[in-house]
């Protein structure tokens, strides 16, 4: 039987009489966790200089969504922010250091999910928003509908008033040097060099990364905020020489991105069209909800068990409302970061770290 609001002041009143103080539930705490993809990340091929500036960006992203948690703001906010600052970092494939299609386009997807209300928003196929996550919280909070994609998405955006940018504004050099090489492995036409690119550097640029470093490249950010709410965020560039049109499954609802109060939020990364057949995100959150497993046990099943026997590659971070986080991956190395309040900054690359 439920208690009732004067039930309520009675209890309080009884207890005052016996010197007892009535006290709200104490409020959650907030926790903040953060992937840059995964991929071939290993220490021999990888340069101490561009080992450092990952670290140091993915702090940095981490550090916007917590100061908000700390503030007491919300975890959609959290995420929010931390995935707009790896949208302008062009050392992640999202926003400005998305990855080029085969015809030589940026084509932008994103996914946002609140635990509470089970509200999303989603976009695909966004070549002039510049931060392809607020489009998609756009979506959810000012339009009827989920999924939007291609030049209608961005014109909701501009309708929207979200900042818009040329889509030469996404445009670096190692990734285009990066299509390049790749179309002609795969006997590939070149396509012409973007309108607005800056000019052909004279002297070949240096590789700061390994070369199958972003093949799963996507950022993604899961926030559990001081009022127990959770939320998932997720933003990609896509698979480097896409065609047709391809999407993955970052900004597919249950495949690359999901999040309820009822299990867990959670954010993908990897081979999209494997996570959309096993739906992962969704799949980790029902053995957490319908099976009671511990975060980490689900996350671990999901991706070491069932990605694994499908062959598929790639890797999750999750959070309960409980302040349970995990992250799992079965390739070399996962970009990633997290933070409980109160407790010590975790960033980790490779998959020989905690």
């Amino acid at each position: 039987m439920g208690r009732t609001k004067t039930g309520f002041v009675g209890a309080a009143i009884v207890m005052a009489s016996l010197g007892i103080s009535a006290q709200q539930p104490p409020s959650s705490h907030w926790g903040i966790v953060l992937h840059g993809g995964a991929g071939i990340l290993q220490r021999a091929s990888m340069k101490p200089e561009t080992e450092a500036a990952y670290r140091a960006s993915l702090k940095q992203a981490l550090q916007a969504g917590a100061e908000i948690l700390d503030r007491g703001g919300s975890s959609l906010d959290a995420v929010e922010a931390a995935v707009r600052i790896m949208e302008d970092d062009p050392l992640f494939n999202a926003g400005r250091g998305s990855v080029f299609t085969a015809d030589g386009r940026i084509e932008l997807d994103a996914a946002i999910m609140d635990g509470a209300t089970l509200k999303a928003g989603a976009v695909a196929d966004v070549t002039r928003t510049r931060h392809p996550i607020s489009l998609a919280r756009a979506v959810m909070e000012k339009s009827p509908h989920v999924f939007l994609v291609g030049p209608g998405a961005d014109a909701f955006s501009m309708q929207a008033g979200l900042e818009q940018v040329d889509p030469s504004f996404f445009f670096t050099e190692r990734r285009w040097q990066s299509l390049i090489k790749e179309l002609k492995k795969e006997g590939l036409p070149i396509p012409n060099r973007p309108a607005g690119a800056p000019p052909e550097p004279k002297e070949p640029i240096a590789e700061i990364e390994p070369e199958e470093a972003h093949k799963f490249g996507t950022v993604g950010v899961v926030a559990l905020d001081r009022h127990g709410d959770i939320a998932a965020g997720t933003s990609t560039g896509g698979t480097q020489a896409k065609r047709w049109g391809r999407v993955g499954d970052s900004p597919v609802i249950g495949a690359g991105t999901y999040a309820s109060n009822q299990s867990c939020a959670v954010s993908a990364t990897g081979t999209g069209e494997y996570f959309i057949r096993l739906t992962v995100a969704r799949e980790v959150c029902a053995l957490v909800e319908y099976k009671n497993m511990p975060l980490q046990q689900a996350v671990d099943q999901v991706i070491h068990k069932e990605l694994t026997a499908l062959r598929g590659d790639g890797g999750v971070i999750a959070i309960t409302p409980d302040g349970q986080m995990a992250w799992s991956f079965n390739t070399p190395g996962m970009y990633r970061a997290r933070q409980a309040e109160g407790g010590k900054v975790e960033v980790g690359i490779y998959n020989d770290e905690p």
